[in-house]
């Protein structure tokens, strides 16, 4: 299967085109579960794209819905790719959301990150102390197996095909020092080779600027190769993350990252400036709190 045709993007493109062929053929999701022997709720997962469907399943509604030949071979092919595995899948234990599918079939992403290094451009030391210090109470075993998905996902960058990350890196991440200053040094210094890759833009967000169009905090902006398949923002959250998809959310959400990439520096200040971090780390030039008054 191409990468770009993620089981993740597959399900939700199908649940896509199941809903519209029901609201056309004027059929509630009732008389849908009735029909092929289901819950409704398991009718709206699906069209949701959170619960895969068997061929038979989307057969058996593409009829009731009075769907053409062609049109349904293609749907009950494109719900045998999206019951197909992704490489992610062995770790499901470790992963909340669908998230990783998206990023895998994505052609573009637009980020906004205010106090860590976007997951893609995380060195593994960063990565490790960041999730051990935010998953204290998880067993090694699991914390080992986060960090080799983060890792295992920025392959996103390089692979033949690689999608294109521009994102708006608030300065606040790069002052603070995630385990400790070496780690950091070199978080530091891989920001800046990632930055002479062709497919990454990165820009710094300045504490000189102020106020700004994204205090509400962090987001990613994920758009795929297929025109069918729309734009999804992705806020995270402790215990996953949301995903949006409205027309007006998305329209919200492109005018964010439009306002903060043009007060945040150029790429090329952006980088001077880590560079120049890495010389001189904000944190060494401030005074611990001892947390004494």
């Amino acid at each position: 299967m191409n990468p770009r045709r993620s089981p993740t993007i597959r399900r939700r493109r199908l649940g896509a085109e199941l809903r519209r062929y029901r609201e056309a053929a004027g059929v509630t999701i009732e008389v849908v579960a009735e029909r092929i022997g289901c819950s409704p709720s398991k009718v709206s997962r699906i069209e949701t794209g959170h619960n895969s469907a068997t061929p038979r399943d989307v057969a058996d509604m593409l009829d009731i819905y009075r769907v053409g030949t062609r049109e349904a071979e293609e749907l009950v092919q494109i719900s045998r790719e999206a019951r197909i595995k992704g490489w992610w899948h062995p770790y499901s234990a470790v992963l909340v959301g669908a998230y990783v599918g998206l990023e895998a079939a994505a052609r573009g992403i637009r980020a906004y990150e205010q106090l860590v290094i976007p997951g893609l451009l995380q060195s593994e030391e960063y990565a490790l102390a960041l999730i051990r210090n935010a998953r204290s109470s998880d067993p090694p075993r699991d914390i080992d197996r986060r960090v080799h998905v983060r890792l295992a996902r920025q392959s996103l960058l390089t692979q033949e095909d690689p999608i294109y990350l521009w994102v708006v890196l608030d300065e606040a991440a790069l002052s603070r020092p995630v385990g400790g200053e070496a780690v950091m040094r070199e978080q530091l210094r891989q920001l800046v080779e990632a930055q002479s890759l062709p497919n990454v833009t990165l820009q710094v967000l300045p504490f000189a600027a102020g106020a700004h169009a994204a205090m509400d905090g962090p987001f990613a902006i994920l758009d795929f190769p297929d025109q069918v398949d729309p734009d999804v923002v992705y806020v995270e959250n402790a215990t996953g993350g949301l995903f949006l998809e409205k027309e007006d959310e998305l329209r919200k959400y492109h005018s964010i990252f439009d306002d903060i990439r043009s007060v945040a520096l150029s790429p090329e200040e952006s980088t001077t400036v880590i560079e120049s971090l890495v010389e001189e780390p904000l944190w060494r030039s401030r005074p611990r709190d001892s947390g004494s008054t």
